[in-house]
């Protein structure tokens, strides 16, 4: 992960959290969408590291990062198929 990706996911973070104190969520669901962002964007990184090996790879988007983070395992699944299957 470079720094222009680690600065991407700080600039995704801050955006998600200052969109949702525009739309006045309560800070509870705004955290937990930012932590769900979060793992998400670390389950994206940790398959694509070890998918490079084999030449399987997703990109990590605040997208992406946000339904992997509200579908878990099944959301990063469903990515890699999407992009390294049915998308080309």
């Amino acid at each position: 992960m470079g720094v222009g990706e680690i600065a991407a996911l700080v600039a995704a973070v801050i955006g998600v959290y200052l969109v949702c104190r525009v739309m006045l969520l309560p800070l509870k669901w705004t955290m937990k969408l930012i932590y769900n962002g979060i793992l998400g964007g670390l389950g994206l990184w940790v398959v694509n590291t070890i998918g490079a090996l084999v030449g399987i790879t997703a990109p990590i988007t605040v997208g992406t990062a946000l339904l992997a983070g509200f579908l878990g395992l099944p959301g990063v699944v469903g990515i890699f198929v999407w992009y390294n299957l049915l998308a080309r």
